[in-house]
């Protein structure tokens, strides 16, 4: 049976109501938990985005839960910081914490000033940030003279088993190349056939470990409010690349989501007020071989959507799963 988690998103709930989630979450029977990390929200209508790592000391304190984060070094972020956030987050609680590396997306690294580089640019960088976390997080000394540099970095806490660090996918191209470089793979929800082609060109090219899915939906008691909760807050995510990559503000985001419809997000979250019809949507998503699949309620509610489907839901999963 896949482990099933929920997904914290810091643009959409203050910090604090996203601790008291990830609480909940354990108590109904979630096994892990893992959170976005982004510098702005898609749209002024979410209007939240804490520091992902300050946050995530705490959920993992009080928690027993094991965590992940997507996270992109390389410009916001210089990649030695982020391999001492893994170190210390990993030393800490050893075993429990991974990282999901990709290239990133202009709304959260304009803010340095830095121009936003080609996707070949940005590619490249990422490499050269893994290199040089992997090394840290082995204990090497580490200079780099490339698109990125350091200067002699040494980690001096470290934990006693490396992390894993994933590769982050959306299409199949990027999921081969992450089989390059990744411990494992982490891609967002959309339809079977073109999961299927994910999850086949990471194995194909030689991806090894687990395989990650984060599942956008929106449950409510009845369909009209979840299709409401959908479009309220969702509708600027159903863009293929490269517009999520390349726009810099929520204010573009909602200014390109002006003409999107109920039914044009409902293509991209799983939305239905149908616990059943969700328990089937995950189903399907673990018949492909995904090792850990985590829920993302889009809706800014997380206590009902958490206790619904603690109650209903991940009791359906096992029972599915205990006779398969």
């Amino acid at each position: 049976m896949p482990l099933y988690g929920l997904h914290a998103s810091h643009e959409q709930i203050h910090p604090r109501a996203l601790l008291d989630a990830v609480v909940l979450a354990e108590q109904a029977g979630f096994d892990a938990a893992m959170c976005s990390d982004h510098f702005s929200p898609w749209s002024a209508r979410q209007g939240q985005s804490g520091f992902a790592w300050s946050w995530l000391g705490a959920a993992m304190q009080a928690t027993g839960l094991p965590f992940g984060a997507v996270n992109a070094p390389g410009q916001r972020y210089h990649p030695a910081i982020i391999a001492q956030a893994i170190a210390t987050l990993s030393a800490m609680y050893p075993d429990r914490f991974w990282t999901a590396l990709g290239t990133g997306e202009a709304s959260n690294e304009h803010i340095t000033g830095q121009g936003w580089p080609r996707k070949d640019v940005r590619s490249a960088r990422l490499l050269e940030c893994v290199e040089v976390i992997r090394a840290l997080l082995d204990g090497e000394e580490v200079s780099c003279d490339g698109l990125v540099t350091v200067d002699r970095a040494r980690l001096w806490t470290r934990p006693e088993r490396r992390p894993a660090l994933f590769g982050a996918a959306v299409s199949a191209e990027t999921a081969a190349w992450c089989a390059r470089w990744a411990d494992g793979l982490i891609t967002v929800s959309g339809p079977i056939e073109h999961l299927k082609r994910v999850v086949g060109a990471y194995r194909d090219a030689g991806g090894q470990g687990k395989l990650a899915l984060q599942v956008h939906l929106s449950w409510a008691e009845d369909e009209d409010t979840a299709r409401h909760i959908a479009h309220e807050q969702w509708r600027t995510n159903v863009f293929r690349p490269p517009i999520p990559w390349d726009l810099e503000l929520a204010a573009h985001f909602d200014a390109v989501a002006e003409f999107v419809t109920p039914d044009d997000t409902a293509r991209a979250v799983n939305v239905s007020a149908d616990l059943g019809r969700h328990a089937e949507w995950l189903r399907s998503y673990a018949d492909l071989g995904f090792d850990e699949i985590y829920l993302h309620h889009v809706g800014q509610r997380q206590e009902e959507f958490i206790t619904a489907f603690g109650e209903s839901v991940l009791p359906r999963l096992a029972e599915v799963d205990s006779w398969s």
